[in-house]
């Protein structure tokens, strides 16, 4: 994130230069194209415009070179300090909730399957038991999710000595 938006930067700020040596009216030409076609993008895309960080950022450099009274006329977004924008980058750097689910996750239909089969081939053996063969068998299960797929499938006496 940061070595995008240091690039992103270091790009702005080798095109100021020529801005600034070119002359005012093709200066003028540019500035009237570009509003121009804000007001079409706007149009065409009806919602709010979402800018990324390093758009807010060369925003906020550019602040410095337009006077404040101007501002609202100028910029499409109100252009912030970076400092103002680090909690921001925090927290979306540190947000999980895109790959956080809820609740324990399903057991795989392979595993319930061989659960029922090895209680009805072996009526003996207790849920630790079964447990204990499918971690042998590279399977990673609790004994507690053996016994509660016993019970739902009603398989009673192979839930151990109870």
């Amino acid at each position: 994130m940061i070595v995008s938006l240091l690039y992103k930067v270091t790009r702005k700020l080798l095109t100021v230069p020529s801005v600034l040596l070119r002359p005012e009216t093709v200066k003028d030409a540019e500035l009237l194209v570009l509003r121009h076609e804000n007001v079409v993008l706007r149009r065409r895309f009806a919602g709010p415009v979402r800018y990324e960080p390093a758009d807010r950022f060369w925003f906020a450099a550019l602040s410095g070179l337009i006077p404040r009274r101007h501002w609202l006329r100028v910029f499409p977004v109100t252009p912030r300090h970076p400092a103002c924008l680090a909690p921001q980058v925090i927290a979306a750097k540190w947000d999980y909730t895109a790959r956080r689910r809820t609740g324990r996750p399903p057991t795989p239909a392979a595993v319930k399957k061989l659960v029922l089969r090895l209680a009805r081939e072996n009526p003996s053996w207790g849920h630790r038991r079964i447990q204990g063969e499918l971690a042998r068998l590279g399977h990673r299960i609790a004994a507690s999710t053996v016994w509660a797929i016993l019970r739902r499938h009603l398989i009673w006496r192979v839930c151990g000595s109870r």
